[in-house]
This record gives C-alpha cells, structure tokens and sequence, in this order.
C-alpha cells in the first residue's frame, strides 16, 4: 500500500510510502518502489482522507513509470558521457607560491593581494567546463572564490555540491570595475581540499530545505535552515543586541547575576507554569527571575539578569514562545519616573548600539531597510486614556463592546493603537486587578498601578515593567488576593522586613525586540531553536 499526498509528500528515493511520509505522484510510487501492482491511496482535500486511486488515475500512473524509466537511463547516459570528459587529476599544492595565511572572512580587506587559507562551506556554486565560481561561507562572512584551468576540469571541482566543506588556498584580489561579488573582492583558487562531500542528486540540501516549504517542515529542518543568509543574518543581529544591552547595562552600573531555573513559586500565574518532580518535589521552570533579582538589591545594588524563561501559554500567536530569553533588572532607590527615564535611555542607547556595530548594522539595513531608531522621549499614555482613544476610533473590546476600565487591552487592538500613533509609547497606570500582585498602587489614585507597558511600533509589547509594593502590608494584600501560600515565599516577604526600600524593574523579551529589529512576522525566526505549544524539536 502506498500513500500519495500532492501537497505534502515528496518524489525523492528515501520516501517511503507511508501516511506519514507519502510521494507526491502515483507514477514516482511505483517507480521508486517497483511495486507496479501495489494498491495506491491518494490524498483528497474535499474528504480530508486518504481513498483509493481510479482505475483510469492507475493506468496513467503506470504509463507514466515508463517515461520515468527511460528518463533515468538518459540521466545515467549523461552522467557517463559527462565524467568522460573530466580527467581524474590529482589536485596538488604548488610548494613554490607563498607560505597561505589561514584567515577568516571578517579579515578579506586586510589581506587584500596576499596568499591565503579559508575553510568553510559552499553557499552557492557554478561550475562551467573550464571555469567554476564558489561562494565560500564560514561563519563570519562570504568570499567568491574563482576555480580555472586543470583544476576546473578535474573529475572531484566537477562533482562538488551545495554544503561541501572545503579549505581553500589562492590569492585576493580586489575585482575590476563593472564586476561584483561579496566584499567587491574575489579569491583566485591554486589549490583546494575537500574535507566533508555533501550528498547531490535527490539527497542535495536544495531537496531538504526548499524556498516556500512548509513552515513546519522547515522547523523540523531548523539545523540546516539556520545555514541560510536571512535566519543567520537574524542570529548576528542577536549577538549584538546582547552585547549591546550588557554594554549599557555597565555603563549605567548594573551587575549581572544568574538566578536558578527550577523554582517552587510563581510570578506571572499559575496557569502557565510547566511544572516538574524535584526530587519527589513539586518544582517549576520558571517564568521570571524578578522575585530572585529583588533578593540581591541590598546585597548588590541594581541588578540584571539575561537567561530563558518559560510560559506554558497553548498560544500560537507570532509573538508568544515557550520558551524565550529574558533580559529583566531590578533598580533600587527610585521613582516611577527614573523607571520610565531608565526605559527610555535602555531602549535608545542599545539600539543606537546595535547600529554601530559593524556586523550587525549593515544586516539590520539589509533585513529592515525603513527601520527608524526610537527617539527620546517617548510618548506617555496613561491606561484611561488609551481605553479613550480606542473608544474613539471604534476598536471594540473582545466582548465586541466598548471599552470600560478594568478591561485587558488584548493584542489585536494595542497593536492596531501603536501600528495608528506609529512611535514607541510607554503605556502607564494599569489597574490593579489586571496586574501582578506585587506592583505597587499609585498613590494618587489606589485604583491604579504604577506599571509600564513599552509598545513599539509594528511589533506591540516589547517590555513590561512596574514598581514594586515594598510596604509589607501591601504585599501581604496582594498575597491574599491573587490566593497564594505566603509560606512559600517567605524569602521574598522578608525583603519587606530586613531593610525595605522603593524599588521597580522591568523585563524585555529578546525576540520581540529583534523582531521589530529585523522585521521578522514572527518572533520563532529571531529564536535558535524556537519552542512553543506542539514544537519541542530538533
């Protein structure tokens, strides 16, 4: 029995034939297979289920075997006529040229008309019968490498293919005008060795990942996607933005600390914990270090963290992940207003940051060629007056009803608000009941919290952030309120009895923030390996 899927299913020799891994075409089955009278089952959209071919669909099937058959021998005819025209030589080093100076190619300018070694991968790839261009790639750059002569015509120069690792050796050479490659320079090949040969033919890379695949198919296919010029592009872009952020972070007096990953408390409800035995313990990832980052205030001053966090949210919106790293910092000593300043230069100074960086800023140019950097001050808007400015302009609540105080602003129309107004926006004074319990209340309206959402263009919330209840009282309050065992947090309560003081923090979702960066649609392509409910592979 083989299975046939139009859609999903795929003509090449390791397909199988199974529901879960059909051919594309009936005549590729019974080709690949040689089954020519095994019973075929083919995909129908309109029964959503797999049925049994038509007679008439068979025989066109096997009619079509026979012109597969007399295609492959033609293909082999080829092949055969093709390697008889390539000699076998053996690829040599000349010891007469200069001593090669192994570089990487970050470092192509500096070594412009020198000898050199590079190792990499090839990224793109045409060989003609006596000319062959070669785009090397390692990591750090990409550098066309021109490949003549004998050692063009050689039987292995002609039988190389997408994703060979290589080490090559030649000179640089800047390029003449009216001619381009990457970095204006190309490298003439004397010699190369072939340290990995990547399968061609129905097992080539082009077959494993194709422009335009299914989305999960290309998440199953993440280790070799990342090889692509835009994912790789996106991860460089993270690199410096990390970098960047730690930067600021230094200069404004942070420490860095590394709070644990397995808690037994919560911080953002209970509904998303993913939870775990600890030893015949009830335990939790966890899903902000902030609680932990409080507890170092009088130890360390003002602190910061950058690693994973993680909600068991069943949302397969393009901004929510499982799992995402978390960059969150506690600041003692300061107002409402130093918080929101604090965002303010944060926000500005990284990403001015990341746009100096000489990898990260032409990527950032190349993948979001109208990005505008935020500009301080930002907009404020208080909670009230936002309800204000939807009701105005007819975005409805998820009741379809207009919006009231105490309403959770949901994506959709904090998105459309900010996609409208079209600059960054420090969206302040929550109500209490739709925030976390340990947020501070306003003292000019008790209704309210001081807490912060930064909203950015094209991409919504990219930080939230508050001042913290640090009246042991109010705390406990809030305790009682949201229902939790105070004994559990006993750690934490005593931050309000050991020497209290006024204090706020914050925390961004890296991903987000390079969403809005690169110009992604969806916050899975700024993460390595992205997580999220039905993903949790490779």
């Amino acid at each position: 029995m083989l299975y046939v899927n139009e859609k999903l299913g795929k003509d090449i020799v390791t397909t199988t034939g199974t529901k879960d891994d059909p051919f594309a075409t009936s005549p590729f089955a019974l080709f690949s297979t040689g089954q020519l009278d095994a019973k075929i089952l083919i995909y129908k959209d309109e029964e959503n289920d797999y049925v049994e071919i038509s007679a008439s669909g068979l025989k066109k099937a096997k009619k079509g075997v026979e012109g597969l058959k007399k295609k492959a021998e033609k293909a082999k005819t080829t092949i055969a006529k093709v390697e008889s025209k390539f000699e076998d030589l053996k690829i040599t080093e000349d010891t007469s040229l200069p001593a090669a100076n192994k570089i990487k190619l970050d470092k192509i300018q500096e070594n412009i008309d020198q000898r050199v070694q590079i190792c990499g991968w090839i990224h793109r790839l045409r060989i003609q019968k006596s000319l062959g261009f070669i785009t090397l790639r390692d990591g750090s750059g990409f550098i066309q490498c021109v490949v003549t002569g004998d050692l063009a015509k050689a039987k292995q120069t002609q039988e190389l293919t997408l994703e060979s690792t290589l080490i090559i050796k030649g000179q640089i050479n800047k390029l003449p005008e009216g001619k381009s490659a990457p970095n204006g320079v190309e490298l003439k090949v004397d010699y190369y060795e072939i340290v990995g040969l990547a399968p061609g033919g129905e097992d080539a890379f082009t077959n494993k990942v194709q422009e335009g695949a299914d989305p999960s198919l290309l998440l199953d296919n993440r280790h070799l996607t990342l090889r692509g010029e835009t994912l790789s592009a996106v991860m460089k872009v993270r690199a410096a933005f990390l970098k960047s952020i730690r930067r600021f972070f230094d200069e404004e007096g942070l420490t860095e600390v590394t709070p644990p990953c397995m808690v037994q408390t919560q911080v953002e409800g209970g509904s998303t914990l993913f939870k775990m035995d600890y030893y015949g313990e009830e335990a939790y990832l966890t899903q902000s270090s902030q609680l932990y980052l409080e507890t170092c205030l009088p130890a360390l001053g003002d602190v910061y963290c950058i690693q994973e966090s993680f909600r068991a949210e069943k949302s397969h919106t393009r901004r929510h992940l499982s799992e995402y790293t978390h960059i969150e910092s506690e600041l003692a000593f300061l107002t409402f207003d130093d918080l929101l300043s604090h965002l303010e230069r944060l926000l500005t100074k990284t990403i001015q940051y990341v746009l100096a960086d000489k990898v990260a800023g032409p990527l950032i140019k190349q993948l979001n060629p109208n990005f505008v950097a935020p500009k301080m001050p930002f907009k404020r808007m208080e909670y009230i007056h936002a309800l204000d400015w939807l009701n105005e302009h007819g975005i409805l609540n998820e009741d379809g009803e207009k919006f009231k105080f105490g309403d959770d602003i949901a994506e959709a129309a904090e998105r459309k608000m900010t996609d409208t107004i079209n600059e960054p926006i420090l969206l302040i004074r929550f109500p209490v009941e739709i925030k976390s319990f340990y947020m501070k209340k306003c003292e000019d309206d008790e209704r309210v919290t001081e807490s912060v959402d930064v909203l950015m263009p094209n991409v919504g919330e990219v930080t939230g952030g508050s001042m913290r209840s640090y009246d042991l009282d109010e705390l406990l309050a809030g305790f009682t309120r949201e229902g939790l065992d105070k004994d559990a947090y006993y750690w934490f309560i005593q931050q309000r009895v050991y020497g209290s003081c006024p204090h706020g923090g914050y925390g961004l979702g890296t991903e987000r923030i390079l969403a809005w960066l690169c110009d992604r649609f969806t916050v899975r392509d700024c993460s390595l390996y992205p997580r999220f409910s039905g993903r949790c592979k490779p």
